[in-house]
């Protein structure tokens, strides 16, 4: 008996030979499943997917600061305000945000708002913050109009020297943002700030141009009779005649975009955007 058991322990005595399935599993390594690579990647990509959700949580607080000082720099920037060597919110302290409604062109005083935080352009997406635009008023191609808007008002004590108003429209790519400083006059612009846009670089994005935005300083909106003469021109704006205080230089190869410019300015200034708001500054002036 045990001589039987030991010839059948001996491998030269067996019956298997190196070829056999079993000796075959038993010398080569054991083989690696064909899911594990999907496994694998799916685990990293969970994590990468958690660190990347983890950091958009943890910086939006952050990021959302950054968005609200850009904001003030800009309308610095349009107000002829902004100095790099001063803290932003030191220059912006003798501004005031408030909400008027576009329609009756009234302040609006309201618990719910804060003219500081409140987004007027997510508001016009809103079933009671905004309304959709019929074709023909929406020259500026916004689709949606608020029902409240922002303007920031830059005083002297008591007395308002500025308003600058934030203004938007479709160009060729994108829709372009701004802000437009105006005199106490509510005509004469003090300065503009094209911030966010998707437009051509070296084209139509020379909107962001300093250069570019210094022609505007000086420049009035409506002309004597209350009718709306501002516009970008082809080439170089009048440099005499009436036309000069209603003209702005054009921008080279970026027809599109000029004209974009000219219909968002055409809209905000007009009934549907502050033309109402100056109405009601007017009256309250002459008492």
């Amino acid at each position: 008996m045990a001589n039987q058991q030991d010839r059948s322990n001996d491998p030269a005595t067996t019956d298997s030979t190196d070829d056999s399935p079993i000796v075959r599993a038993e010398n080569t390594p054991a083989q690696e499943s064909s899911a594990k690579p999907f496994y694998s990647v799916l685990v990293l990509a969970f994590v990468c997917s958690a660190l990347v959700a983890g950091a958009a949580v943890g910086l939006r607080p952050k990021q959302e600061a950054n968005r609200l000082l850009d904001r003030k720099k800009n309308i610095l920037i349009a107000a002829g305000l902004y100095r790099e060597t001063e803290p932003i919110d030191k220059l912006f302290a003798p501004i005031e945000a408030r909400l008027i409604d576009l329609a009756t062109g009234k302040f609006v005083e309201s618990n719910d708002l804060n003219p500081k935080t409140y987004n007027q352009v997510k508001s016009a997406l809103t079933r009671d913050g905004g309304r959709m635009l019929g074709r023909e008023e929406d020259i500026a191609r916004l689709g949606h109009l608020e029902k409240y808007g922002v303007v920031y008002l830059v005083k002297q004590g008591n007395r308002v020297e500025q308003y600058v108003l934030p203004v938007r429209g479709k160009g060729l790519w994108s829709t372009m943002y701004a802000y437009v400083a105006l005199d106490a006059d509510l005509s004469t612009i003090r300065g503009v700030s094209f911030y966010e846009h998707g437009e051509t670089p070296g084209l139509g994005g020379e909107i962001e141009n300093r250069k570019w935005q210094s022609g505007w300083r000086g420049k009035k909106i409506y002309d004597s009779s209350g009718k709306q003469g501002l516009k970008i021109v082809k080439g170089k704006a009048a440099t005499s005649g009436d036309e000069t205080i209603y003209q702005i230089d054009g921008l080279s190869g970026a027809t599109l975009t000029a004209k974009g410019v000219n219909n968002l300015m055409e809209f905000w200034f007009g009934d549907h955007g502050y033309k109402p708001f100056f109405e009601t500054i007017k009256k309250q002036l002459k008492g």
